[in-house]
């Protein structure tokens, strides 16, 4: 990064910002969840053993490809894998062994320190929806996604109280070049919000410009001795690493920035149909990638992931909110932590067209299932619909709202004197009740968990309201949310630098839409 687009610019406009920042309106977002709550586990310790050792014989008997990548096979065989052409042989514990420099948590920071996030432990982080092509919203129904379509999610995730993150690809803007769009999506995450975000895996040299963009707006030597961004590595199941993933995450790792390494699995497709063979194949896959940001970067921040949905046998489309998927999620949450390292899974899956009955069910069965199975970064948390093809503006809401619930449940059962409520026993005694206690007085405001969207009005005022459901009290909700929303203050020196970057690397290169 050159002085111009860098440090020069950055001197400028401290004290115009801080006043900015000190009267800038500022939506209220919780905190990332801390696990009050047991995990829940599925595998004992005689299965975890076996689906161990399993893994670690695929690497060494069948092993893993790394296509199109000599650099990667060039790091193996200098770490003692046996490589022959593309696939990659790794020695028993070889692996493990490289996986052991990762470090079992780490803070993701925000240009606004309140919002940095902790990720691994017992935290869980929420992140929204990531990498649709189509929206879809109850005025406009379905069609291609648009620039101005992901600005408003961004805008729609910075005012959600439960969500902790801004995300990535919340979805994909196919009116700008596909080589220049990251460009701007990175800039609407910097200046539309100030949660921590996603850098751009789908090119190397975009993994260079998430970098470089976040130099400008954090600083070089912040960037250098701290983790800004987490970016998605997904793994081409079955045991295949392909050049363009892997050459961003060599960029993050070496920038000591964190990579989501995640296999994208449906079962009985791109792994086996079982439930233990497909966590032998997700912990080898995990084993090998995780093994392989640390070749780059020893000490390099990664999360281990786990995408598993199941399939449906007479039509071959995935399913979600299935028994199968969440018994996966839990065994990959044991082998995680077993790994020591944070646990990427989950989200509000749903294969629905629309954000009906079908989606509720979907997405709450995942939601929970996530929560118990130890996650600590959870991507699609809100806003998926029709398996991941369509970012839903009123199922973003619905979703963010129910978020909430999660942060109650992970609180776990109070049980300090005030919890006990042996005062309020006393007080009201045999046939009383306890609206009017004085305990209730003290404690109504923030006893119960309360939605923002859901109705439960008597039945005449829900019909004279216009007898709305869920959707249409949605609809309302996101027209409501964009009209109140308020960027965040940034130093216009940095929004300057911001956007001469994104202007001079755009005007280098002609447009490509493929």
């Amino acid at each position: 990064m050159n002085e111009e687009t860098g440090g020069g610019r950055r001197a400028r406009g401290g004290g115009a910002a801080r006043r900015a920042e000190r009267t800038a309106v500022s939506f209220e977002t919780a905190r990332f969840i801390e696990r009050n709550i047991p995990n829940f586990e599925v595998l004992n310790e005689e299965a975890l053993a076996v689906i161990e050792y399993n893994a670690e014989t695929v690497l060494e008997e069948i092993g893993v490809n790394f296509v199109e990548n000599p650099a990667a096979l060039a790091r193996w065989r200098a770490a003692g894998a046996d490589v022959r052409g593309e696939r990659v042989h790794i020695p028993r514990g070889l692996a493990r062994r490289l996986c052991a420099t990762a470090p079992s948590s780490f803070t993701q920071h925000a240009r606004n320190p309140e919002r940095n996030v902790d990720i691994g432990g017992r935290g869980l982080v929420l992140a929204p929806v990531y990498g649709p092509p189509f929206v879809r919203d109850a005025a406009g129904g379905r069609r291609y996604a648009r620039l101005a379509d992901f600005q408003n999610f961004v805008k729609l995730g910075y005012m959600s109280k439960w969500l902790h993150h801004s995300g990535g690809t919340v979805c994909e803007p196919t009116d700008v070049p596909v080589n220049k769009r990251h460009f701007d999506m990175l800039l609407a995450h910097m200046t539309l919000s100030d949660k921590p975000y996603m850098g751009s895996v789908t090119e190397p040299s975009r993994a260079a410009d998430s970098v470089a963009m976040s130099k400008i707006l954090f600083g070089d030597d912040f960037v250098d001795r701290n983790t800004v961004m987490t970016s998605l590595i997904n793994i081409n199941s079955p045991l295949t690493f392909d050049g363009i993933m892997m050459g961003a995450l060599e960029v993050y790792a070496a920038a000591n920035q964190a990579a989501i390494v995640s296999p994208f699995i449906v079962g009985g497709a791109m792994a086996p149909v079982t439930v233990a063979g497909t966590l032998t194949q997700v912990l080898a896959e995990c084993l090998a990638g995780v093994a392989y940001s640390q070749l780059v970067r020893a000490g390099a921040p990664v999360i281990m992931g786990a995408f598993v949905t199941s399939i449906d046998m007479n039509s071959g489309a995935p399913t979600f909110g299935t028994p199968e998927a969440a018994m996966i999620t839990y065994g990959a949450g044991q082998l995680a932590r077993r790994l020591g390292l944070p646990y990427r899974s989950g989200g509000a899956f749903t294969g629905s067209k629309l954000p009906d009955a079908q989606a509720g069910y979907e997405s709450a069965n995942s939601l929970n299932m996530a929560l118990q199975a130890g996650v600590n970064f959870m991507l699609h948390a809100c806003g998926w619909l029709e398996g991941g093809l369509v970012s839903s503006y009123e199922k973003f809401v619905m979703d963010a709202d129910q978020l909430g619930c999660l942060h109650s449940l992970a609180r776990g059962v109070a049980m300090d004197e005030n919890a006990l409520g042996m005062e309020a026993i006393r007080e009201v005694g045999p046939g009383g009740h306890y609206l009017g206690c004085a305990h209730t007085q003290a404690n109504f405001k923030a006893a119960f968990w309360r939605t923002e969207l859901l109705d439960y009005k008597p039945f005449e005022t829900w019909e004279e309201e216009g007898a709305r459901d869920t959707q249409a009290l949605a609809a309302v909700r996101v027209k409501k949310m964009l009209s109140d929303y308020q960027a965040p203050a940034l130093d216009e020196a940095r929004r300057e630098a911001l956007e001469d970057y994104v202007a001079r690397r755009k005007a280098e290169m002609p447009d490509a839409f493929l």
